[in-house]
This record gives C-alpha cells, structure tokens and sequence, in this order.
C-alpha cells in the first residue's frame, strides 16, 4: 500500500510512543527526550525538526507506568488515523508473566498504521504487545535475554535472539527491535540516521552520552542453567556441577555419580537443559571467570587455573567465543572503576 504523508507537516516524522500500564519509565521517557533533542536542545529550527513524538494509549489521559509514575498519554489510538512511527517501550512482567489480549486496540491499531505503512519498533520488552499483531511471525527480532525463555513460549513463531542488540526485518526494514535494557539507545540512534542523517545522531549521541553496543549483549547475559525440565537425576548432576565444575574431568564424574550409561546421561543432559554436559561446564567455568575479572585484581593466566583451565590461551578463546570480549576487555567494561569506589 502507498505511504500515506506523515500527519505532522512534510519535514517531520510522527512517532507515537505507546503508554501502557506495564511500560517502564526509563525507557518510556529516555526514548521520548532523545527523540525529542532536535526541538528541547534546540539543535533544529522549529519548522525542520526530523521528528514530533507523542505519547498516545488505548485512551488518551494518565497512564499509570510499572514504576508508579504516571505518563500523559495525549491521543487515545482511535483518533488516529495515520503515524509514520510506532515505539513501544520496555514492560515489565509480573510473576504470572505477560496477559495477551489486554489491549486488543492497541494491537488492532497497530496492524492498521503497518499496513498505512510504519515502522514498527519495539525497545527491550516491548515485542511481547509487538508480537500480538502477527506481524514479527517468522520474522528474526530480539528481547530482553532475561525474558527470553518467555516470549519463547508465549510467541513461537517469532524467531528471537537476545544476544542481539538490534534486529531490522520485514520487508520494507518496518519491523525494528532492540535487545536488552538501554539498548532503546541503539534503536533510536538508528532511528535518527535513517531518518535525519549519521551526523544527526552522533550529534545526539555525544550530547546524551549515548554509545552504541558495538559487542552485542552476549557479554551481559548472565548463564543460569535450566532447571524446569523435571529430570531428577539430571538435576542432582547439575547441582554438583554448580560447585565442582572446575575439577579436573567434570563430565566424566558426574556421569560416575549419576550411575547412568555414559550415552544416556549425554542424551538426558542435553534434552533437559540444551546443551552438552561440556559446553555446559565450559558455561559455568566462564561465568566464574566474569565474576573474578569483574572483583579481584587476578591475573587472567590464574583465573584460567582456578576455573579449571591449565591451557591459558584455549581459556582466552573460549572467553571471547562465549561473550564476545577477551578477558582482559572484560574487565575494563565491567569492574567498577576506581572513581565510582567507595
């Protein structure tokens, strides 16, 4: 279908930033100052602004957010009849996770501004309302990795990836979505040098002090084995893994422990966690490491030792394949620096 002409003047886009009851603040109204810095820092004359942003809802009037702050929405989604941008924010999910069909308008509306032709972005957790338009099915995006396993279940026909910090799909480049947490800054940096040029956004970014996550999110995942998949005995073995994983043949002993077959344990471990007992251990032996280049001054060929590496070179190339930084640039991204020491 032809673009219809953006409702806010020839030279400016309307991005309209969805307010919902579960949307977080931070990124509710991160997103709508930086996208709004060309009028508020007075960086464009006020009739060549690239964007106008407005935060609209099911209803327009205050929207109580997740954190308890409340948020104006200015239009309800019904008057609307044209948008060039959507955005939804991050939301944060309660202990019984996401509710679909809450805000069946939204989704509707949402549908329709795609086929008048915008771009659809989601920030962090914003593809779970996203995901209800259909519109993301067989579609690569990301989340947040620390829902990862949920919107998994709840929407399998959207392929998502969280170590991603930024995936761009359909057929037009309309469906945008950022990973996890401030990555929104990516989105939006994005956003203004497809719209408002390169030098725009890094002029953006300096001023905000924003950068852009070049190493992608897999240093900051977190590797937490699972542990739902109801097998006892894999279970126990995880268990001793979690505390001897740095012995000199882990795998080895636990399937001594678990009086299994060698091929059976294999098979179980793997079907019940998803991976194979080693890369399993190499997970766990890495996650130490991160937390002794992130605490102690220890040199990296020692932590290879300590986590049950005696090969320190095979150790910095595993380290980097798993997280995507070597060890000694880890710990400069992720050790409190001196200044911020108490």
């Amino acid at each position: 279908m032809p673009r219809r002409p953006s409702p806010i003047g020839s030279g400016s886009r309307h991005v309209s930033l969805v307010a919902i009851p579960e949307a977080a603040a931070s990124t509710l109204f991160g997103i709508y100052d930086v996208m709004n810095a060309f009028s508020l820092m007075r960086l464009a004359p006020a009739d060549a602004v690239p964007f106008r942003v407005e935060i609209v809802g099911e209803t327009p009037g205050p929207v109580v957010l997740a954190s308890g702050v409340s948020a104006v929405a200015e239009r309800g989604v019904d008057t609307m009849e044209a948008t060039d941008i959507v955005i939804v924010p991050s939301v944060v999910l309660g202990p019984g996770g996401w509710q679909k069909g809450r805000y069946p308008r939204l989704v509707e509306w949402v549908r329709r501004m795609h086929q008048r032709g915008a771009v659809i972005c989601s920030a962090c957790s914003g593809i779970f309302l996203l995901a209800e338009t259909g519109l993301f099915d067989g579609r690569d995006a990301t989340v947040h990795f620390g829902y990862a396993r949920a919107f998994a279940a709840a929407y399998p026909a959207v392929p998502i990836h969280p170590e991603r910090v930024l995936l761009i799909s359909g057929a037009r480049e309309e469906l945008v979505s950022s990973g996890a947490s401030t990555t929104w800054h990516d989105m939006v940096m994005h956003l203004i040098a497809r719209y408002a040029g390169a030098t725009a956004a890094q002029e953006v970014a300096r001023l905000f002090a924003l950068q852009w996550h070049h190493d992608g999110l897999a240093p900051y995942i977190v590797f937490e084995g699972r542990t739902d998949h109801g097998d006892a005995d894999i279970a126990r073995a995880q268990q001793w893994l979690a505390s001897h994983f740095s012995v000199a043949s882990p795998v080895e002993e636990a399937v001594a422990r678990s009086r299994l077959a060698e091929r059976t344990f294999k098979r179980r471990f793997t079907s019940a966690t998803g991976l194979a007992p080693i890369a399993y251990v190499q997970r766990l032996r890495i996650e130490e490491a991160k937390r002794r280049l992130e605490r102690t001054d220890a040199p990296v060929d020692e932590i290879s030792w300590r986590v049950g590496y005696e090969d320190p070179a095979f150790f910095r190339r595993l380290f980097k394949r798993l997280t995507g930084l070597a060890p000694g640039a880890y710990r400069k991204r992720f050790r409190v620096p001196d200044y911020a020491r108490p």
